[in-house]
Order: structure tokens, then sequence, then C-alpha cells
């Protein structure tokens, strides 16, 4: 993000146009999406891109953490939405299918970890521990999952069935059908 003064309202918008066709570019067509492309999608020019992000690898990196940082806040909103075990469901199901339309640019920020750039894969990783962990022990406490469950287990599974579905070609249909199956094997007494 453009550091210094706070943006504009129009430069705010701008910003976050620019990170959400990126994040839909990167997914569709890899690191070597165009730049370009990606400016015009947005609706502004590549010097507007450029202030923004002055490299590909920074739009990568914010592009990623936007979509990270989208998914824990949608945990706390589920919180609010739903009851605890139906909660955890749905996140967990968000999660399978963002990570894989997110994976593809999670692999292309593996220079970012060797050069420097890993704060942004340590700030992700925070936001999806807190919120999986947040939403684990409401589940627990209300005995929708079992308490012997860990978060970090629960994360590991997620992302095995995304994982899965995703060597499988398996679509949302599928993956919802894979998370039921394991959380049925993780229910708690009262769930």
């Amino acid at each position: 993000m453009t550091q210094g003064r706070p943006m504009r309202a129009d430069a705010r918008r701008n910003y976050e146009r620019l990170l959400k066709v990126a994040a839909e570019a990167f997914a569709e067509h890899g690191e070597n999406a165009s730049l370009d492309d990606i400016a015009k999608r947005a609706g502004v020019g590549s010097g507007t891109l450029y202030r923004h992000f002055p490299t590909r690898q920074a739009l990568l990196e914010a592009a990623y953490v936007d979509r990270i940082e989208a998914l824990g806040a949608r945990a706390d909103e589920l919180a609010k939405e739903l009851a605890p075990g139906e909660a955890l469901a749905e996140w967990l199901y968000e999660l399978a299918v963002g990570t894989i339309q997110v994976r593809g640019m999670k692999a292309l920020l593996g220079s970012a970890v060797t050069d420097g750039g890993a704060a942004a894969l340590t700030v992700c990783g925070a936001v999806v521990k807190g919120a999986v962990a947040r939403l684990v022990v409401a589940a627990q406490e209300a005995g929708a999952l079992r308490g012997d469950v860990e978060p970090i287990e629960v994360l590991r599974l997620a992302h095995g069935v995304a994982s899965a579905a995703e060597l499988a070609g398996a679509g949302e249909k599928e993956i919802r059908r894979y998370l039921s199956l394991l959380g049925e094997g993780l229910r708690g007494a009262g769930g």
C-alpha cells in the first residue's frame, strides 16, 4: 500500500479495484498476467498501477494478502450470523474454495520468501490461524466440535480437502460434500 499520507477516496477506490482485478488475473493467467491488462480492466492507467505497486512482485503480494485478510474478516461475519458449528463449516468451505483460487498466487510468491518478502506470508498465516482458532473454540464451547481437536489440525484437514478437490477437479458441490464428511468425524457430542 502507498505509504505516507492517507489516500484520497478516489485513490483508495483505484487501489482496491487494482487488487481485485489483479487477484482475478493472476488466478486466471498466473504470474505473467499482463499488468497493462490489469490496469485496463480496473479502469485506471498503467501509471496509476505502478504508483501503487512499483513491481509485479509488490502487486502479487498485495493481492494475496488482501484475499487472505478478507477470509479472516469473513470468519468474524459468519460467527455473528450462524451457530458456531455452522459458522466453522461455512468458513472452512470458503477457505477451501479460496485456497484453490489463491494457490496460484501463493506459489508465485516463492521468491518473496527467500528475498525478504516473507512478512506478507507471516501476516497471512496469523490471520488464518487466528480466524480458525476463534471459530474452533466457539464450536467446541457449543458442543458442535470435539474438544480434543486443535485449530491447526482443522486447518490442515481443510487444506487436505482443498488439495484433494483440486487434484480431482472437483467443484464447489464436491468440496461441500468432502467437508461435510470431515465435519461428521470432528463433531462433538452436542453437535
